[in-house]
Protein backbone atom coordinates (compact mmCIF):
# COMPACT_ATOMS: atom_id res chain seq x y z
CA UNK A 1 0.00 0.00 0.00
CA UNK A 2 2.51 2.44 1.29
CA UNK A 3 4.80 1.87 -1.97
CA UNK A 4 1.62 2.22 -4.27
CA UNK A 5 1.22 5.78 -2.64
CA UNK A 6 4.79 6.60 -2.90
CA UNK A 7 4.45 5.88 -6.77
CA UNK A 8 1.85 8.34 -7.16
CA UNK A 9 2.82 10.84 -5.10
CA UNK A 10 6.60 11.32 -5.95
CA UNK A 11 6.28 12.45 -9.68
CA UNK A 12 3.29 14.75 -9.29
CA UNK A 13 6.36 16.35 -6.26
CA UNK A 14 8.62 16.06 -9.19
CA UNK A 15 6.50 17.75 -11.96
CA UNK A 16 5.41 20.48 -9.64
CA UNK A 17 8.96 20.70 -8.81
CA UNK A 18 10.01 21.50 -12.23
CA UNK A 19 7.10 23.78 -12.90
CA UNK A 20 8.40 25.85 -10.07
CA UNK A 21 11.41 25.72 -11.46
CA UNK A 22 10.25 26.65 -15.13
CA UNK A 23 8.20 29.45 -13.93
CA UNK A 24 11.17 30.68 -11.30
CA UNK A 25 13.79 30.78 -14.41
CA UNK A 26 10.72 32.30 -16.97
CA UNK A 27 9.92 35.07 -14.80
CA UNK A 28 13.50 36.09 -14.94
CA UNK A 29 14.51 35.49 -18.25
CA UNK A 30 10.80 36.97 -19.98
CA UNK A 31 10.64 39.88 -17.48
CA UNK A 32 9.65 43.67 -18.18
CA UNK A 33 12.21 45.72 -16.90
CA UNK A 34 9.88 48.84 -15.74
CA UNK A 35 11.31 52.58 -16.03
CA UNK A 36 12.59 53.72 -12.50
CA UNK A 37 10.80 57.05 -13.71
CA UNK A 38 7.57 55.45 -13.77
CA UNK A 39 6.72 55.40 -10.09
CA UNK A 40 8.49 59.11 -9.53
CA UNK A 41 6.23 60.52 -12.30
CA UNK A 42 3.33 58.61 -10.73
CA UNK A 43 4.17 60.03 -8.26
CA UNK A 44 3.85 63.62 -8.93
CA UNK A 45 0.31 63.42 -10.52
CA UNK A 46 -2.74 64.12 -8.48
CA UNK A 47 -4.12 60.79 -8.57
CA UNK A 48 -7.85 62.55 -9.88
CA UNK A 49 -7.70 60.11 -12.66
CA UNK A 50 -9.95 62.23 -14.31
CA UNK A 51 -9.12 61.40 -17.98
CA UNK A 52 -8.59 65.43 -18.61
CA UNK A 53 -5.09 64.80 -19.93
CA UNK A 54 -6.51 62.03 -22.85
CA UNK A 55 -4.96 58.93 -21.44
CA UNK A 56 -6.55 56.30 -19.02
CA UNK A 57 -6.04 58.03 -15.70
CA UNK A 58 -3.08 58.93 -13.99
CA UNK A 59 -1.38 55.70 -14.57
CA UNK A 60 -1.96 55.64 -18.30
CA UNK A 61 -0.56 59.52 -18.63
CA UNK A 62 2.27 58.67 -16.50
CA UNK A 63 3.12 55.65 -19.36
CA UNK A 64 2.82 57.63 -21.89
CA UNK A 65 5.52 59.84 -20.62
CA UNK A 66 7.81 56.98 -19.97
CA UNK A 67 7.32 55.04 -23.14
CA UNK A 68 6.74 57.72 -25.80
CA UNK A 69 9.44 60.88 -25.22
CA UNK A 70 6.80 63.42 -27.88
CA UNK A 71 3.89 63.36 -25.37
CA UNK A 72 3.89 66.80 -23.20
CA UNK A 73 4.10 67.03 -19.79
CA UNK A 74 2.04 69.33 -19.37
CA UNK A 75 -1.41 67.95 -19.85
CA UNK A 76 -2.30 67.49 -16.05
CA UNK A 77 -4.83 70.16 -15.90
CA UNK A 78 -5.85 69.44 -12.09
CA UNK A 79 -2.22 69.80 -10.90
CA UNK A 80 -1.68 73.11 -12.78
CA UNK A 81 2.02 74.57 -13.97
CA UNK A 82 3.20 72.73 -10.19
CA UNK A 83 2.73 69.55 -11.76
CA UNK A 84 4.35 69.95 -15.22
CA UNK A 85 7.02 71.97 -13.60
CA UNK A 86 8.18 68.06 -11.80
CA UNK A 87 7.37 66.54 -14.06
CA UNK A 88 9.55 68.52 -16.70
CA UNK A 89 12.60 68.20 -14.26
CA UNK A 90 12.02 64.53 -14.09
CA UNK A 91 11.53 63.99 -17.99
CA UNK A 92 14.51 66.68 -18.74
CA UNK A 93 12.52 68.43 -20.78
CA UNK A 94 11.74 71.90 -20.88
CA UNK A 95 8.82 73.67 -18.95
CA UNK A 96 5.72 74.66 -20.32
CA UNK A 97 2.54 76.14 -18.95
CA UNK A 98 -0.89 74.53 -18.25
CA UNK A 99 -3.64 76.51 -19.29
CA UNK A 100 -6.36 76.32 -16.96
CA UNK A 101 -9.57 75.18 -17.99
CA UNK A 102 -12.79 75.43 -15.71
CA UNK A 103 -16.33 73.96 -16.73
CA UNK A 104 -19.30 75.69 -17.79
CA UNK A 105 -23.04 75.19 -18.10
CA UNK A 106 -24.78 75.89 -21.36
CA UNK A 107 -28.21 76.30 -20.04
CA UNK A 108 -29.44 79.17 -18.04
CA UNK A 109 -32.93 77.71 -17.59
CA UNK A 110 -34.06 77.97 -14.38
CA UNK A 111 -37.23 77.81 -12.48
CA UNK A 112 -37.44 81.62 -13.21
CA UNK A 113 -37.16 80.91 -16.84
CA UNK A 114 -38.71 77.56 -17.65
CA UNK A 115 -40.95 75.17 -16.25
CA UNK A 116 -41.54 71.58 -15.80
CA UNK A 117 -43.63 69.69 -18.25
CA UNK A 118 -44.06 66.44 -15.63
CA UNK A 119 -43.95 65.24 -12.25
CA UNK A 120 -41.02 63.55 -12.28
CA UNK A 121 -40.99 60.90 -9.55
CA UNK A 122 -38.40 58.35 -10.70
CA UNK A 123 -34.72 57.83 -9.60
CA UNK A 124 -32.69 60.82 -9.05
CA UNK A 125 -30.57 60.49 -11.89
CA UNK A 126 -30.03 62.89 -15.33
CA UNK A 127 -29.53 59.85 -17.17
CA UNK A 128 -32.72 57.84 -15.75
CA UNK A 129 -34.77 61.11 -15.97
CA UNK A 130 -33.62 61.46 -19.94
CA UNK A 131 -35.08 58.55 -20.83
CA UNK A 132 -38.27 59.58 -19.40
CA UNK A 133 -39.52 61.94 -22.57
CA UNK A 134 -36.31 63.67 -22.54
CA UNK A 135 -36.41 65.10 -18.79
CA UNK A 136 -39.09 66.74 -16.61
CA UNK A 137 -38.47 70.38 -18.24
CA UNK A 138 -40.00 71.88 -21.35
CA UNK A 139 -36.64 72.47 -22.78
CA UNK A 140 -35.64 68.91 -23.49
CA UNK A 141 -32.05 70.46 -24.82
CA UNK A 142 -31.85 71.69 -20.94
CA UNK A 143 -30.29 71.05 -17.28
CA UNK A 144 -32.25 67.88 -16.25
CA UNK A 145 -31.07 69.08 -12.53
CA UNK A 146 -30.56 66.14 -11.10
CA UNK A 147 -26.99 66.21 -10.36
CA UNK A 148 -25.33 63.44 -12.10
CA UNK A 149 -22.83 66.00 -12.84
CA UNK A 150 -22.90 67.13 -8.62
CA UNK A 151 -21.99 63.80 -7.60
CA UNK A 152 -18.64 63.05 -10.00
CA UNK A 153 -17.12 66.26 -8.93
CA UNK A 154 -14.39 65.26 -6.88
CA UNK A 155 -13.92 69.06 -5.70
CA UNK A 156 -17.51 69.92 -4.54
CA UNK A 157 -17.40 72.59 -7.11
CA UNK A 158 -21.16 72.27 -8.51
CA UNK A 159 -24.20 72.88 -7.44
CA UNK A 160 -27.75 72.53 -7.82
CA UNK A 161 -29.58 76.13 -7.88
CA UNK A 162 -33.28 76.33 -9.27
CA UNK A 163 -32.92 73.34 -11.22
CA UNK A 164 -29.50 74.05 -12.99
CA UNK A 165 -26.14 73.05 -12.34
CA UNK A 166 -23.65 76.10 -11.29
CA UNK A 167 -20.02 75.41 -11.17
CA UNK A 168 -17.94 77.25 -8.52
CA UNK A 169 -14.70 78.41 -10.63
CA UNK A 170 -12.68 78.44 -7.37
CA UNK A 171 -13.09 74.95 -6.75
CA UNK A 172 -12.65 73.63 -10.09
CA UNK A 173 -10.16 72.16 -11.44
CA UNK A 174 -11.32 71.56 -14.94
CA UNK A 175 -10.87 67.50 -14.83
CA UNK A 176 -14.27 67.14 -16.80
CA UNK A 177 -16.12 64.82 -15.21
CA UNK A 178 -18.83 66.56 -15.34
CA UNK A 179 -18.62 67.00 -18.70
CA UNK A 180 -18.78 63.05 -19.77
CA UNK A 181 -21.42 62.17 -17.60
CA UNK A 182 -24.35 64.89 -18.23
CA UNK A 183 -26.61 63.19 -20.63
CA UNK A 184 -27.05 66.04 -22.54
CA UNK A 185 -24.23 67.71 -22.98
CA UNK A 186 -24.41 70.78 -21.90
CA UNK A 187 -21.09 71.00 -19.81
CA UNK A 188 -17.84 72.60 -21.37
CA UNK A 189 -14.35 72.79 -20.44
CA UNK A 190 -13.21 76.53 -21.36
CA UNK A 191 -9.80 78.87 -20.54
CA UNK A 192 -10.23 80.16 -17.19
CA UNK A 193 -10.28 83.86 -17.80
CA UNK A 194 -12.88 86.12 -18.19
CA UNK A 195 -15.22 85.51 -21.38
CA UNK A 196 -18.55 85.39 -22.48
CA UNK A 197 -20.30 82.05 -22.51
CA UNK A 198 -23.75 80.75 -24.24
CA UNK A 199 -25.45 79.59 -21.63
CA UNK A 200 -28.39 77.59 -23.88
CA UNK A 201 -27.94 74.77 -25.97
CA UNK A 202 -31.48 74.70 -27.47
CA UNK A 203 -31.45 74.48 -31.51
CA UNK A 204 -35.15 74.75 -32.04
CA UNK A 205 -36.06 78.18 -33.85
CA UNK A 206 -36.62 81.02 -31.74
CA UNK A 207 -40.59 80.66 -31.76
CA UNK A 208 -40.18 77.42 -30.43
CA UNK A 209 -37.22 77.95 -27.90
CA UNK A 210 -39.38 80.90 -26.47
CA UNK A 211 -42.03 78.68 -25.62
CA UNK A 212 -39.63 76.26 -23.59
CA UNK A 213 -37.29 78.87 -21.69
CA UNK A 214 -37.03 82.92 -21.59
CA UNK A 215 -33.18 83.04 -21.30
CA UNK A 216 -32.83 80.56 -24.56
CA UNK A 217 -30.88 81.58 -27.90
CA UNK A 218 -33.34 82.62 -30.45
CA UNK A 219 -30.78 82.56 -33.54
CA UNK A 220 -31.24 86.79 -33.73
CA UNK A 221 -27.50 87.14 -34.96
CA UNK A 222 -27.80 90.59 -33.04
CA UNK A 223 -24.33 88.81 -31.29
CA UNK A 224 -23.13 87.86 -34.18
CA UNK A 225 -23.77 91.31 -36.06
CA UNK A 226 -22.15 93.30 -33.00
CA UNK A 227 -18.76 90.90 -32.86
CA UNK A 228 -16.31 93.71 -33.66
CA UNK A 229 -13.51 90.06 -34.12
CA UNK A 230 -16.36 88.15 -36.09
CA UNK A 231 -15.70 85.56 -33.12
CA UNK A 232 -19.71 84.77 -32.46
CA UNK A 233 -21.44 83.34 -35.61
CA UNK A 234 -25.12 81.32 -35.17
CA UNK A 235 -25.20 77.59 -36.45
CA UNK A 236 -28.19 75.70 -36.19
CA UNK A 237 -30.48 77.92 -34.64
CA UNK A 238 -27.77 78.55 -31.40
CA UNK A 239 -24.66 81.12 -31.11
CA UNK A 240 -21.03 79.77 -31.02
CA UNK A 241 -18.26 81.18 -29.80
CA UNK A 242 -14.88 80.85 -31.34
CA UNK A 243 -12.66 81.78 -28.06
CA UNK A 244 -9.45 82.25 -29.94
CA UNK A 245 -10.96 84.75 -32.46
CA UNK A 246 -12.66 86.58 -28.98
CA UNK A 247 -9.22 87.56 -27.48
CA UNK A 248 -8.35 91.20 -27.38
CA UNK A 249 -11.30 92.43 -28.40
CA UNK A 250 -11.85 96.31 -28.63
CA UNK A 251 -15.27 96.12 -27.12
CA UNK A 252 -15.40 93.13 -24.71
CA UNK A 253 -18.60 91.76 -24.29
CA UNK A 254 -20.89 93.45 -26.61
CA UNK A 255 -22.10 90.32 -28.13
CA UNK A 256 -23.60 89.78 -24.30
CA UNK A 257 -24.71 93.04 -24.07
CA UNK A 258 -26.28 92.72 -27.72
CA UNK A 259 -28.36 89.55 -26.63
CA UNK A 260 -32.08 90.17 -26.16
CA UNK A 261 -32.83 87.19 -24.03
CA UNK A 262 -29.68 87.17 -21.72
CA UNK A 263 -28.69 83.42 -23.17
CA UNK A 264 -24.50 84.96 -23.82
CA UNK A 265 -23.30 85.93 -20.52
CA UNK A 266 -19.45 86.88 -18.87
Amino acid sequence: MLEAILTAVIPVVIIGILCGAGLVIASKVMAVKEDERLPKIRECLPGANCGACGFAGCDGYARALCEHPDTPANLCVPGADTVARQLSELLGVESAAVEKKIAVVHCSGDCTHTQDKVDYKGMESCQAAKLLYGGKGSCTYGCLGLGDCKNVCPQNAICMQDGVAHINRERCIGCGLCTRVCPNRLIDLIPDRETVVVACSNRDKGAAVRKACTSGCIGCRKCERSCPNGAVTVTDNIAVIDYNKCEDCPDFGICARSCPTGALRL
